[in-house]
């Protein structure tokens, strides 16, 4: 009998999802909780489960001879260099579909959160004090624009539609929409938008896009949400932005460096920042780890995957 392939969970994963990769036709070792120990698994692993912690540089790839398969538990795959892995003939998975819900939910909390002007008020009332009087704006009648119209836009579309927004989105590889929102040019989308809200892609072609120059073309006073890439944002010329009243605020779950090197960014009263939590929550970590594993055990079936990323051939 021929032996079963090596699963190796290189980052952790939802407990019950490991209970179903263990109950599956491979081997399973897992290195989660002790990361410093990966090198002495990579040799013989078939498979790599990961998510955001880990990089899968060349280097790590060559240290796994018999490696098919990179499966990464969640959206965002900038962190397994897909060059090598195709070059390797190493097929890469991802869970595509698992944070949609959660991200496009924080999404909207911030667009919230900014338009009424809530956040700067918590810590003062917290403090004991009672600052009152006319404050914020509602979101009714603004518009949203999204920058990228892809699964978490669209939802985030969805549920901001019933606080009669009107949404907007640039999205150069996306012909229609099939809702409401308004395809439109990047330039359009600054200018009109009192919310710009990024789900983008982080690629050459969108590294820094909302630059010194975006921001001068944007709306007066307008807001910025970034739940997608860090790197979408050049930090200095956002900085500078609110520092001059350019812009009316920011709310960002993710930061061009992790932990973020701007603490004068993060000081300013008008900033919401959080710790790249928008895919964090019970449910989303669930379906990562159980979307990740039913894909790797395709894989180890020999099955058609569902979430192929890079199609570089090979298999078991």
């Amino acid at each position: 009998m021929a032996e079963l392939p090596i699963v190796v969970v290189v980052d952790p994963i939802d407990e019950r999802a490991m209970v179903r990769l263990k109950a599956g036709p491979c081997r399973v070792v897992d290195a989660s909780a002790d990361p410093a120990s990966l090198g002495s698994h990579l040799a013989d692993a078939w498979a790599i489960i990961v998510r955001s912690r880990t990089r899968v540089t060349p280097q790590l790839m060559d240290q796994a001879p018999h490696l098919q398969l990179i499966a990464r538990a969640g959206v965002g795959i900038d962190n397994v260099d897909l060059a090598h892995a195709t070059t390797r003939k190493i097929r890469v998975v991802n869970a595509p579909t698992a944070a949609t819900v959660s991200v496009a939910e924080l999404a909207v909390t911030f667009c919230l959160l900014l338009v009424r002007g809530f956040y700067p008020q918590i810590a003062p009332t917290k403090a004991g004090k009672w600052e009152r009087g006319t404050h914020g704006h509602e979101i009714d009648g603004k518009t949203v624009g999204l920058v990228g119209y892809g699964r978490i836009a669209r939802e985030v579309a969805h549920r901001l539609a019933p606080f009669e927004v009107t949404t907007i989105s640039y999205d150069p590889y996306v012909n229609r929409t099939g809702d409401r929102t308004e395809l439109v040019s990047f330039d359009d989308l600054l200018h009109r938008g009192d919310i710009i809200s990024l789900h983008a892609v982080l690629n050459h072609e969108t590294h820094h896009l909302i630059n010194a120059g975006a921001f001068e073309r944007m709306k007066a006073g307008a807001y910025l949400v970034n739940v997608a890439r860090g790197a979408l944002v050049d930090d200095a010329a956002l900085l500078t932005a609110l520092k001059f009243g350019r812009i009316g605020g920011a709310a960002l779950d993710v930061y061009e460096y992790e932990p973020p090197r701007s603490t004068e960014l993060l000081a300013q009263p008008n900033v919401i920042a959080t710790p790249h939590i928008g895919a964090s929550t019970v449910e989303a970590q669930w379906r990562a780890g159980m979307d990740i594993v039913e894909e790797v055990l395709r894989a180890v079936r020999g099955e058609p995957l569902t979430a192929l990323v890079a199609p570089s051939g090979g298999g078991r």
